[in-house]
């Protein structure tokens, strides 16, 4: 089943309007998506996202508020376009929620899953070149220690970087996460592999760099009285949300909605355990 997470408090920080446009930059299996939706009349949300498939399978699910919906295949460096296309002007919201989508964790042949084999793959746009595999058998090893390190916050980056580099040509996923965890045997209940996993899903997607131009474009798209929600799941990805927010306060081209960050309830983590850390932080423009 998919969980749209913190669902409830991004619906109430958007203050849906029935008659306003709206923009959901991540659209994944359209769980959001089909929350705005089901809250509008005349208005519209145009639904993003950088993965094919996953809007695919967001338009099947969002099937009965069709008419409400427009759906936009690309990255948040081509938002600008992807609401003149759809002759939006600005829009009265934008949410963000930057997880992984469930169904990329969960189908083997997208590699981005520690538990089932498939192709070290992790490319949520598949029209790209670059794979994971690409990068852990080509780059070199200081730099795979450095994105470990920096992305995943692994202190343990150096050490899994040579394990990789020594076990080179890596062939799939769980080869991947076998030698890491060789190299580093399990002291918790992570899989010793979790952050390189996700350093390495941040590098091939440059998940930091697409965030930036998020943040830069996010307050020109929203009209005076609009919101942005945000909903990120790394410290490091809440730490540049809270600094461009306090930043747009700072200018005055915004208030900030969430004094203190929103995290799920326990009712939803015990529901929906992937939502225990994730944060929300909401803006209005002014």
């Amino acid at each position: 089943m998919h969980y749209p997470v913190l669902s409830a408090e991004a619906m109430e920080y958007l203050a849906i309007r029935a008659d306003g446009v709206y923009l959901d930059v991540t659209a994944g299996l359209g769980g959001h998506t089909g929350e705005i939706a089901r809250r509008l009349t005349t208005g519209f949300v145009i639904a993003n996202d950088r993965d094919a498939e996953s809007l695919r399978l967001a338009a099947e699910n969002t099937c009965q508020y069709a008419e409400r919906i427009r759906f936009h295949h690309g990255s948040f460096s081509q938002l600008k376009e992807a609401v003149s296309e759809h002759g939006a002007g600005k829009v009265q919201g934008l949410l963000a929620d930057l997880g992984v989508s469930r169904y990329q964790l969960m189908e083997p042949h997208r590699g981005f899953s520690i538990s089932t084999d498939g192709p070290l793959d992790m490319r949520m746009d598949q029209s790209q070149r670059m794979t994971a595999g690409d990068l852990v058998n080509s780059a070199a090893e200081k730099a795979i220690a450095d994105l470990i390190y920096q992305f995943g916050e692994e202190r343990r980056a150096r050490k899994i970087a040579r394990a990789i580099v020594r076990a080179r040509p890596i062939r799939s996923t769980l080869h991947l996460a076998g030698v890491v965890e060789r190299a580093v045997p399990r002291t918790g209940r992570l899989h010793p592999a979790t952050r390189t996993f996700m350093a390495l899903r941040m590098a091939v997607n440059n998940e930091s760099g697409e965030l930036d131009q998020l943040l830069e474009v996010a307050p020109d798209l929203v009209a005076s009285g609009g919101r942005i929600v945000v909903i990120s799941f790394m410290s490091l990805e809440d730490r540049k949300v809270k600094e461009k927010f306090r930043s747009l306060g700072r200018e005055e081209r915004a208030a900030m909605l969430t004094k203190h960050v929103v995290t799920p309830s326990e009712r939803e983590v015990s529901e929906n355990p992937p939502s225990r850390s994730a944060k929300l932080r909401a803006v209005e423009m002014k």
